[in-house]
């Protein structure tokens, strides 16, 4: 019925943010003030620089990390602003 209807992408944006929650400490959830899912690619808004240059370096990591819980290879990207 998912792939029926097309619901895919909707699907696996609404999972990637509730990924992002569950995978990244409270820390990281903390400063989080933004996460969109646009054109499988991630973009999350830190508000603190130091874990933003952090989470920048890690990128690749991140991607692998929610691509393997979601069990496809949705994402293509993280981008952390």
């Amino acid at each position: 019925m998912i792939e029926v209807y097309k619901l895919r992408g909707k699907l696996n944006q609404s999972r990637i943010k509730t990924l992002w929650f569950d995978m990244m400490g409270a820390a990281i959830v903390n400063h989080t003030s933004d996460l969109k899912v646009y054109r499988k690619k991630l973009y999350v808004n830190i508000d603190a620089a130091a874990l933003r240059q952090e989470l920048f370096m890690g990128r690749e990591k991140i991607r692998k990390m929610i691509n393997k819980e979601l069990g496809e290879d949705y994402l293509i990207e993280v981008i952390i602003r």
